[in-house]
């Protein structure tokens, strides 16, 4: 735990009063939570005193303020608004501790420039450790450098101008920093971290993203009782799509019954949408779909409550005439699939058409056709079993549910996929990504905005990350150890590194060209000083 002290924002009535009690000392107003929205900062003059005050009260030589017992507080972080000349940020200070016992405070401060495209004014790493010997009294230090890379626009598709919440980026560190910004060396120990929002319609899985979605409202529409139809996107009506298809079975019953699925798959394949070239090699549409499986390719285009019920009515009439014989996959629990096995049979039980009976029956068979989809996917490409699977596929648990579980599915889909396509991933990072995200996914509800971490090696993206996608490069100087160890920290990064930044200082943030040039890379400058206080 950790106090984070920042301006309270008076009421309006208020204002004079708090105004007047500027220098009186600490107030609870001013202890505000790190959740609040849009934070504002104090001066560091007066975070300077809060810092005094807080170490004072912990230190036990302060024999005149008559404490009882002193207590060891949680640590302290002052958001300022850099109004020093040196840009004040951050004031921190954090207890050193024997065992219950404390023995002296580390004092932090973090000062901010920029942003700059002028690299003339970045630090010489040779000086910045000279500065933390001479202030530190050390006569070895060590450096450590870290960088972060964007991957995904490095990768970004061209021609598009889609933005996506979507995002890829690798963290790597390294011992020994010879100079400021220098490259990551190869055998740095690197960290790719994979945020991505299923729904890009740049993503080779799009169309059955939008499978999906048409899924999820139809569950929804069995909630609510209002179902979203999609807009008509087929040059046909589903009603239509559906007649023609039972028109063509009842042809080629003879053949159908002997030759089995071969012409149905391949007339599937034609009906489904069109899909790039990069997909079919890793996202092939399964040449196995049964009769249910093809309707839903049919009947994902429908358009409404009363289309629905007609595509049903001409099944289940096809149904109960004997004038096809449909085959399904063995242990499809659907409704629909019950009815084709009793058609075998010769005779089928009545079905209403009324309420919630037909979206629950196209539900039915658009889980069962997808599911099969994402283990087919899973399966072939050799990245997880049938029995790790099991969780996502269980039919032991209710609708709402199994649909929730099928989502994680296609949500782990386009993490593979994306992987595959952008960054040229094989199996052998491919599979342990694969079985990180379906551990997160068999213990955590659905987020589509969890960033996945894969530990790889840096030289497998190399080629993927340059200067103009460096997010963050960080070099940290340390001398001493355990307790008396002490660092200084140099970073530059191109989003501001401290939140009350941007909303304090929008004039530094819009004046920010060099040499009449907006089109550089820009880079927020941050330096964090630490220096040590022992009580003992």
């Amino acid at each position: 735990m950790i106090y984070i002290l920042q301006k309270a924002k008076p009421n309006e009535e208020s204002d004079s009063m708090e105004e007047s009690k500027t220098d009186d000392g600490i107030y609870a107003s001013e202890l505000l939570s790190e959740e609040s929205s849009g934070p504002v900062a104090l001066s560091v003059r007066r975070a300077k005193q809060l810092i005094s005050l807080y170490a004072m009260v912990q230190n036990p030589n302060m024999t005149h303020l008559e404490l009882s017992e002193v207590v060891v507080l949680p640590p302290l972080w002052i958001r300022c608004d850099g109004s020093d000349p040196e840009h004040t940020y951050w004031l921190g200070a954090e207890p050193l501790k024997a065992g219950n016992k404390i023995t002296g405070i580390n004092f932090y401060m973090v000062t901010c420039d920029g942003p700059t495209a002028d690299k003339t004014c970045f630090a010489n790493l040779e000086e910045l450790k000279m500065t933390h010997r001479i202030k530190h009294h050390s006569s070895v230090v060590t450096t450590k450098g870290f960088a972060q890379y964007e991957l995904i626009r490095a990768a970004a598709i061209e021609g598009t101008t889609v933005e996506s919440e979507s995002n890829i980026c690798i963290d790597i560190t390294w011992n020994t920093v010879d100079k400021i910004l220098e490259t990551p060396p190869l055998i740095s120990a690197a960290t790719l971290n994979i945020a991505l929002e299923p729904g890009d319609p740049r993503s080779p899985v799009y169309q059955l993203y939008r499978e999906l979605q048409f899924l999820l409202a139809l569950a929804e529409g069995l909630k609510t009782g209002v179902t979203e139809w999609p807009e008509l996107l087929e040059s046909k009506p589903a009603v239509e799509l559906v007649q023609e298809f039972l028109t063509d079975l009842k042809k080629k019953l003879d053949g159908y019954c002997v030759s089995g699925n071969k012409d149905g798959t391949e007339k599937i394949k034609c009906d489904t949408e069109a899909v790039d070239s990069s997909m079919k090699s890793i996202f092939s549409e399964r040449g196995d779909l049964d009769f249910a499986e093809q309707l839903w390719c049919k009947m994902k285009s429908v358009s409404s409550y009363q289309e629905l019920i007609a595509c049903f009515t001409l099944i289940l009439k096809s149904l109960e005439r004997g004038e096809i014989q449909p085959w399904i996959h063995h242990g499809s629990s659907s409704l629909l699939s019950k009815l084709i096995q009793q058609s075998y049979h010769g005779k089928i039980e009545a079905v209403s058409l009324t309420g919630i009976t037909p979206i629950q029956m196209l539900l039915e068979i658009g889980l069962d056709k997808m599911k099969k989809d994402y283990v087919s996917f899973f399966i072939g490409q050799e990245l997880a079993t049938l029995t790790y699977l099991d969780y996502f596929t269980s039919t032991l648990v209710d609708l709402q549910e199994q649909i929730h579980r099928v989502q994680k599915l296609h949500h782990m889909l386009e993490i593979m996929v994306s992987c595959t396509v952008l960054l040229q991933f094989k199996h052998e990072n491919l599979f342990p990504l694969t079985q990180i995200c379906m551990k997160y996914y068999r213990e955590n509800p659905l987020d589509e905005k969890h960033v996945f971490q894969l530990p790889i090696r840096s030289a497998l993206v190399k080629k993927f990350y340059e200067d103009d996608h460096l997010q963050v490069w960080k070099v940290d100087i340390s001398s001493g150890h355990g307790p008396k160890e002490v660092k200084t920290t140099w970073q530059v990064s191109t989003n501001p590194p401290v939140e009350h930044m941007t909303s304090n200082n929008t004039g530094l943030l819009s004046d920010s060209t060099v040499n009449g040039s907006s089109e550089e890379r820009m880079y927020f400058i941050t330096v964090v000083k630490c220096s040590q206080v022992h009580f003992t």
